[in-house]
C-alpha cells in the first residue's frame, strides 16, 4: 500500500453540491440563480415548455395529418402460417391458438391475409379476412368465421 492507492472511506465523500451555504462552498452568493429578476426570487415557477419568450418547440414544429383515436389495429397473419398449422395436424384456427404460439398479442385483433398457399381444409376464426385469404380458405374446402 502506498499513496497512489489511498481512497476515502465509503460514504464519506458527498457527490451532490449543496448550494447557498456560504462563499467558501463555491456555490454561495446568488446560489446559481443569477442576478435580480423573478427567477432569483423564491416561489417562482414557469409553465412546462416555456422558453423565455422564444417560440416554444411544441409550436415551432409543423403539425399535419390526422390521428384517428378510434382506429382498429389488426395483427396480420398470412395463409402460409395456417398451412404450417395444418402440416402439424391442427385444423381449427382461433385467435387464442395464434396467441399461444406467439403470432399475436393478448388483446390484439387478428386479420388473415392471403400470402402463401393453403391446401388443407380447415376452420378459421378471426376478426377480419382479406379477399384473397377468403378465397384461398374456401377454395381449399375450409370455412371462415368472423368474430
Amino acid at each position: 500500500m502506498d499513496l497512489s492507492n489511498l481512497k476515502p472511506a465509503k460514504g464519506s465523500v458527498k457527490t451532490r453540491k449543496r448550494i447557498g451555504r456560504g462563499q467558501g462552498s463555491g456555490r454561495g452568493g446568488t446560489s446559481t440563480r443569477g442576478h435580480k429578476g423573478a427567477g432569483s426570487r423564491s416561489g417562482t415557477s414557469h409553465k412546462i415548455g416555456y422558453e423565455g419568450g422564444q417560440m416554444p418547440l411544441a409550436r415551432l414544429v409543423p403539425k399535419f395529418g390526422f390521428k384517428n383515436i378510434n382506429r382498429k389495429f389488426y395483427r396480420p397473419v398470412n395463409v402460409e402460417i395456417l398451412q404450417d398449422f395444418a402440416d402439424c395436424g391442427i385444423m381449427d384456427i382461433t385467435p387464442e391458438l395464434l396467441m399461444e404460439n406467439g403470432f399475436v398479442g393478448k388483446n390484439e385483433l387478428v386479420k388473415i391475409l392471403g400470402n402463401g398457399e393453403l391446401t388443407a381444409k380447415m376452420t378459421v376464426k378471426a376478426h377480419a379476412f382479406s379477399k384473397s385469404a377468403e378465397t384461398a380458405i374456401t377454395n381449399a374446402g375450409g370455412t371462415i368465421e368472423k368474430i
